[in-house]
C-alpha cells in the first residue's frame, strides 16, 4: 500500500506561481512512475504531468512550459511547480503513483484544490 499526501494548493491572481507537494510513504517497491492530474468542476479527471523513475517527464500540452515536476527521493516528496497560472488551471490536483508489485496498482492523494482568479 502507498499513501500520498498533497499540500501546497491556494488561491492565486493569474500570472502567480504556486508549488504542489506530495509526500509518498508505506510499500514504495516496484512504483514506476508518478504525476499530476486534475479535476475541475464538471470535467473530468486530466493528466497534468508524469516522472518516471528513470528521470524521463511528460507534460499536458497546455502546461508545457510552465509546469515542471519534479522529486526528491532522499525526502519522498513530488512537486509540481506551477508559473505563469492562468483562470484555466483552477482545479483540484491530485499526486498519483503507479505501481507494478504482482500487477498494477494505482494510488491516489486526497487532492488539494488551485484557484487562480483573473
Amino acid at each position: 500500500q502507498v499513501e500520498l499526501a498533497e499540500s501546497g494548493g491556494g488561491l492565486v491572481h493569474a500570472g502567480g506561481s504556486l508549488r504542489l507537494s506530495c509526500v509518498f510513504f508505506g510499500n514504495i517497491v516496484g512504483i514506476v512512475d508518478m504525476g499530476w492530474y486534475r479535476q475541475a468542476p464538471g470535467n473530468e479527471r486530466e493528466f497534468v504531468a508524469t516522472l518516471t523513475t528513470d528521470g524521463r517527464s511528460t507534460y499536458e500540452d497546455s502546461v508545457k512550459g510552465r509546469f515542471t515536476i519534479s522529486r526528491d527521493n532522499a525526502k519522498n516528496t513530488l512537486t509540481l511547480q506551477m508559473n505563469s497560472l492562468r483562470p484555466e488551471d483552477t482545479a483540484v490536483y491530485y499526486c498519483n503513483a503507479r505501481q507494478v508489485r504482482l500487477g498494477v496498482f494505482n494510488y491516489w492523494g486526497q487532492g488539494t484544490q488551485v484557484t487562480v482568479s483573473s
